[in-house]
């Protein structure tokens, strides 16, 4: 006898273990790991659906007790085997449950009525046609008529082409049971052939294979001979902005497919444009498959189908790319690997480079984790060993990086300039537009209205205790009170800067709409395109400004963040950086990390070319390192200064935090969970507790949301925490009602 272990379709967690059912015996050749099946569940015996996840012919019940699988269901995709395992790994370092998990690495759960093209073709000759004609004239058949006359109506030399069939039923008004009456005489063959929906399937791009500098062979090289010699790697490729390494992947990626093996390019959405999509198309053709969330159900399940039948041997997409059902992985590349869009805000909430890593290890598989600006856990572990370093520090095609000038924009206030310009970035724009060259102006939203500062002497109010802003929560339209995230700590807005006495203290408030409209006032001249969240709705929002930005149709591109995501524009020598320090002041501990890379991102968008190319970087604190750093490009001082600090308060990577969220619609019940658990941890000495505090956002969708975090040096102890709350939760019923979500070093 065959059994299954199925986990049934239900996020609960008091049902997240598999259960054993019996596999008929006509079902034993159809059931496979990762079959999605039909199971009679619970004490009604309700329909539910579930997922194999193991077979033995070992009972774990009473096999008259153990009931059996309905049935297969057709309409499902198949887990491989190795995603169910990599599902696991997910459920234990990540939390949420197995079903969450299997969710996870199907991407595609439901098949989707494949896209089908017939055609009509006649069986017997011309002459026969001619006299079934007159047959079906003398008995009045006007529907079979009408199909014959089309047949007739092909030129001979057409013939064996025959006619596409839903013209045939649209345009001759033939029905589909004539159709296949006709069939059914031997008179019409009607032949079928699956369609893949393809978004760019017609897609056409000059073939661009430059020749590589020696730091880009070197690098190419040392990945394909450690893959030939069977030594898999996980590999950081540290390379400045504009030293060319989509092109140090191509080559990597034709030396993997010419070993038979397949690949995976992750990239963050929002650098997932055509240009980026054609340069691959250019060199594989339909080879590569692209998986996104702008595709449609039936685009999406089709790129599916055709990884899995092993018609592609390249996938492009972000993180949920990740989990294409390639057999014969050779290589994940995780293109800007520092991007925050490779974590899951769902749980669980796993992290896209973690689980690359571990993929590629359970199939023998390289890894390409690739940025201008690392992650600081990417170069830490670089740094001692764990990952391989390669560094590319030159510019491609013999670019060099601009030149980058800060403006101190408290100067500019004293000088009586109330301008979002400074003076210097109005001079700059003023001369790239005479020189017909074109301008980025990018405006650091991150952290928007998040943080209280001071225009005067650019002082930011911040936690004394975790070297976080602090965020400001409002009353009745104004802003009552301070709060850190972190520890709880909290005072009183101050209507006065504690450090200088200024009155020009609070939130700071400004959006690209604004910047827009006085761009346009003041270079009225100019042609302005503004790319943020709401001009890029649509499944080719993106594309579309980009194209016309890229075509010269406009002289001054205005957006946030997904303006500096990997764009190369040959004729942008001027790049205006307009808040700097926005994001200095999110109230997290990677504020600096996180603003040194888009400004060193931004940056890059210039002078890509033979042009040369300058940056205006404005700020109000023109001497933190972050930005000082950013403005030099010097990422390594920068990974300095940011680790020390890293390590004196005991965050990731020298150590690890674990994130517990409280969810309740009671206030109370989840302020009082989120104290028990907080103080059951303070009984251990080998851990630091924080909070418990109010979630950045604290109420949601009318769920009350409450922080406590953890801290460890030993990244085992936070899931052994994790699996201790999950257990005293699942056996509790003081707490029914409240939910509990965890975050690993987020």
């Amino acid at each position: 006898m065959l059994f299954a272990d199925v986990i049934v379709d239900i996020s609960v967690k008091s049902l997240d273990r598999p259960f054993q059912y019996l596999v008929p015996d006509e079902l034993r050749d159809e059931v496979t790991v990762g079959s999605p099946v039909m199971i009679p569940f619970g004490k009604g015996d309700r329909e539910r659906q579930g997922y194999v996840v193991g077979l033995s012919t070992e009972p774990k019940f009473d096999i008259q007790r153990t009931k059996p699988i309905l049935r297969i269901v057709k309409q499902g995709v198949i887990v491989e085997s190795h995603l169910l395992s990599l599902a696991y790994w997910i459920k234990e370092h990540y939390g949420g449950s197995m079903n969450d998990a299997i969710r996870t690495v199907m991407p595609v759960r439901r098949e989707v009525q494949e896209k089908r093209k017939r055609r009509v073709y006649p069986v017997v000759e011309r002459d026969e046609l001619l006299r079934l004609r007159d047959e079906m004239e003398k008995k009045h058949q006007s529907a079979r008529l009408r199909a014959v006359d089309a047949f007739l109506a092909l030129d001979v030399s057409c013939y064996q082409d025959g006619v596409d069939y839903d013209r045939l039923t649209r345009e001759h008004q033939v029905t589909a049971p004539v159709l296949r009456g006709l069939a059914e005489r031997g008179l019409i063959q009607v032949d079928s052939t699956q369609i893949y929906r393809n978004p760019y399937q017609e897609m056409e791009a000059p073939v661009r294979k430059l020749e590589l500098n020696g730091e880009q062979k070197a690098v190419v090289q040392r990945v394909v001979t450690d893959l030939q010699n069977g030594k898999p790697e996980v590999y950081l490729l540290h390379g400045v902005t504009g030293s060319g390494k989509t092109e140090v992947y191509l080559q990597c990626i034709h030396s993997v497919i010419q070993q038979g093996k397949q690949v995976i390019l992750l990239i963050p959405e929002i650098s997932l444009t055509l240009q980026m999509v054609s340069r691959f198309y250019a060199w594989f053709g339909d080879r590569v498959s692209v998986m996104n969330s702008r595709l449609s159900a039936g685009e999406r399940y089709d790129q599916y189908t055709r990884a899995k039948n092993g018609e592609i041997d390249i996938m492009i997409g972000p993180r949920s790319a990740l989990f294409t059902p390639f057999s014969k992985l050779g290589l994940i590349i995780v293109d800007e690997e520092h991007e925050t869009s490779y974590q899951s805000e769902m749980p669980p909430r796993y992290h896209a480079r973690e689980v690359a890593v571990k993929r590629a290890d359970m199939l023998g598989a390289s890894v390409i984790l690739g940025s201008a600006t690392p992650s600081l856990e990417a170069y830490y572990r670089a740094s001692h060993g764990e990952y391989q370093l390669l560094e590319m520090k030159q510019r491609a095609g013999g670019a060099v990086l601009p030149a980058v000038e800060v403006v101190d924009l408290r100067q500019e206030l004293e000088e009586k300039n109330y301008s979002i310009f400074s003076r210097r970035l109005q001079q700059e724009i003023q001369e790239c537009l005479a020189k017909r060259e074109q301008v980025i102006l990018f405006l650091n939203r991150r952290g928007y209205a998040g943080f209280v500062s001071c225009r005067q002497c650019g002082k930011v109010i911040g936690c004394p205790h975790c070297s976080v802003a602090l965020k400001p929560h409002q009353w009745q339209g104004q802003i009552q009170r301070l709060t850190c995230h972190y520890c709880g700590y909290q005072i009183e807005m101050p209507q006065t800067c504690p450090e200088c006495g200024s009155h020009y203290i609070g939130t700071f408030g400004m959006g690209t709409e604004q910047v827009e409209e006085m761009v346009r006032k003041r270079f009225p001249e100019a042609g302005v395109v503004r790319m943020d969240a709401d001009t890029t709705t649509g499944k080719e929002g993106h594309d579309k400004l980009l194209k016309v930005f890229a075509d010269g149709k406009a002289d001054i591109l205005v957006g946030t963040q997904m303006i500096v995501k990997g764009h190369d524009f040959p004729n942008v020598t001027l790049v205006g950086i307009l808040a700097a320090d926005l994001s200095l002041n999110v109230g997290d501990y990677r504020a600096a990390e996180r603003t040194y890379q888009l400004l060193a991102q931004a940056a890059g968008r210039a002078g890509r070319a033979e042009k040369p190319g300058r940056v205006i970087l404005q700020t109000y604190q023109p001497s933190h390192y972050s930005i000082v750093c950013a403005a030099k490009q010097e990422y390594r001082s920068f990974y300095e200064e940011e680790l020390l600090m890293r390590q004196v308060l005991q965050y990731p990577p020298v150590s690890n935090i674990l994130g517990v969220l409280v969810l309740s619609e009671q206030q109370e019940r989840t302020e009082a969970l989120a104290a028990y658990l907080a103080g059951q941890m303070r009984e251990a000495e080998d851990i630091t507790v924080l909070g418990p505090v109010e979630a950045p956002i604290g109420k949601l969708r009318d769920v009350y949301r409450r922080m406590v975090y953890v801290k460890s040096a030993d990244y085992g102890r936070l899931c052994r925490i994790k699996d201790e709350i999950e257990a005293y939760l699942m056996r509790s019923e003081r707490w029914s009602g409240c939910r509990i979500l965890f975050d690993f070093n987020n």
